[in-house]
């Protein structure tokens, strides 16, 4: 009898083991829309006025890429590689750091943080591009979330 109950109560625990990773897919992804008044420029491309989602790739050999679809996801419109950042205090906000830039020229986003969580992602320019972006203001937002995916609406 205690056997049985053994063999029912493993397998339980098995079946919840299985079922945890597809609870958490959402969170696992961080996809993030994000809308912009004003165009931002990301590693390689340049994002008109509107809404973009942000989702980390579902790739298992890294979570430093970071791809950006159109407002309903119909579309991929690139794909940029991160490295990991961190921040010391964590908030139930997303966290978007900007460069600012001349009047002309669009804001770079420089980093992206998910609410709850230290790690971020830092987006990776050129060699050149990094070196003058360290030159120029930084900024960063907190975007209040609304439900579970996040909204920001970005840029002044």
């Amino acid at each position: 009898m205690n056997a049985r109950k053994v063999f029912i109560t493993l397998g339980l625990l098995l079946a919840f083991v299985m079922m945890l990773p597809s609870a958490r897919a959402s969170e696992r992804d961080q996809a993030t829309a994000i809308t912009f008044n004003q165009s931002v420029q990301i590693p390689g491309h340049v994002l008109p006025v509107g809404t973009y989602w942000f989702v980390v790739s579902g790739a298992n050999t890294s979570r430093n890429i970071v791809q950006i679809f159109n407002s309903d996801r119909s579309m991929l419109l690139a794909t940029v590689l991160t490295i990991n950042t961190e921040t010391l205090t964590t908030t139930d906000k997303s966290a978007i750091t900007f460069a600012e830039r001349e009047p002309m020229q669009p804001q770079t986003m420089l980093s992206w943080f998910y609410p709850g969580h230290t790690p971020g992602h830092q987006f990776v320019y050129s060699n050149m591009e990094q070196q003058e972006l360290a030159q120029v203001k930084h900024y960063t937002i907190m975007v209040k979330s609304q439900n579970k995916h996040q909204t920001a609406v970005a840029g002044d």
